[in-house]
């Protein structure tokens, strides 16, 4: 069976020693790995790095993550997509409040690596405003993105969920992906009030949520399968696997757990699926929620409409 990594991440750090991988985006300052125990992370990663491991996995093709809001970083993202067929397609970042957004796409489509563009996204975990889904320049953004062909991915905490809920209900015309389950209270064992919340959002049928990011929210070095089983249990009752996608968070999941390990866990969690079912979690749902493998050298191909159940 083809299994897709739907959520990884390259990057060049400024805080890391120079690199030998050779010429690539500018080294850029991630402020979040000042953190306390973020140390292993202060250095590169590339798309060579993943390939071994993602191999040993038996992950093959990839989607690679933007994290930082920086425009010119999204160009330089998008071009190592042009070297083999590693990548899939690219989640990258656009400002959503930018009055010449369409411009904007259009632009980074007719760059080198643009034809692997698929979604755009945004941290919005980190927003002092959490509600930013819901101002009206950034719901005319989202609009564009839909009328580009595209999807959005959401990054959020458990508390800004209803924010989420009211511009997913608001926008059925886009498509929605919610990464790591938004980051659910694992490590303290509490499934609500996230559990009702994840069941909320997942009557919106243009909504698709990836299961990854477990292993960091649970206890770094005492996790277990049967700590995490409760909480794949909610997403998959709640969504079904034909909206829920593999991600690995890869190079932030060594934090907790290998990239093998990973992987293995989400082929433990979802014990009782077919496998058809299983084709879907692992490779299908992310096909069909970035529309990877219909790109008419615009990105994703679509018709400006959601990718939802009833297409």
């Amino acid at each position: 069976m083809s299994r897709l990594d739907a959520h990884h991440h390259v990057r060049r750090p400024a805080s890391a020693p120079p690199s030998a991988t050779g010429p690539g985006p500018r080294r850029r300052v991630h402020e979040w790995l000042d953190a306390p125990g973020m140390a292993p992370l202060r250095r590169d990663f590339t798309l060579a790095d993943l390939a071994p491991v993602a191999l040993a996995g038996g992950i093959d093709p990839t989607v690679p993550v933007q994290v930082l809001p920086d425009i010119h970083e999204t160009a330089e993202f998008l071009m190592p997509a042009t070297a083999g067929d590693v990548v899939a397609g690219v989640v990258s970042w656009a400002d959503l409040a930018s009055n010449d957004l369409a411009g904007t796409l259009h632009a980074l489509r007719a760059a080198p690596g643009g034809d692997h563009l698929v979604c755009l996204g945004h941290l919005v975990q980190g927003e002092p405003d959490w509600g930013r889904l819901n101002r009206p320049t950034v719901r005319r953004g989202l609009r564009t993105v839909a009328q580009a062909g595209l999807t959005y991915d959401v990054l959020v905490v458990p508390h800004q969920l209803l924010a989420v809920v009211t511009a997913v209900r608001e926008l059925p015309e886009l498509t929605f992906v919610l990464d790591h389950l938004s980051k659910p209270p694992i490590a303290r064992g509490e499934l609500q009030p996230w559990a009702s919340l994840i069941r909320e959002l997942a009557a919106l049928t243009n909504l698709f949520c990836k299961l990854s990011g477990m292993v960091t929210e649970a206890e770094w070095h005492r996790w277990s399968v049967a700590a995490l089983r409760p909480y794949a249990d909610v997403l998959l009752d709640a969504f079904g696997p034909e909206r829920v996608m593999l991600g690995s968070d890869w190079p932030v999941c060594p934090l907790a757990a290998s990239y093998e390990e990973v992987v293995d866990v989400a082929e433990a969690l979802p014990a009782e699926l077919t496998a058809a079912e299983r084709s879907h979690v692992f490779a299908v749902t992310a096909e069909r929620a970035y529309g990877l493998g219909e790109r008419d050298g615009r990105g994703r191909a679509g018709d400006g409409g959601p990718v939802g159940l009833d297409r």
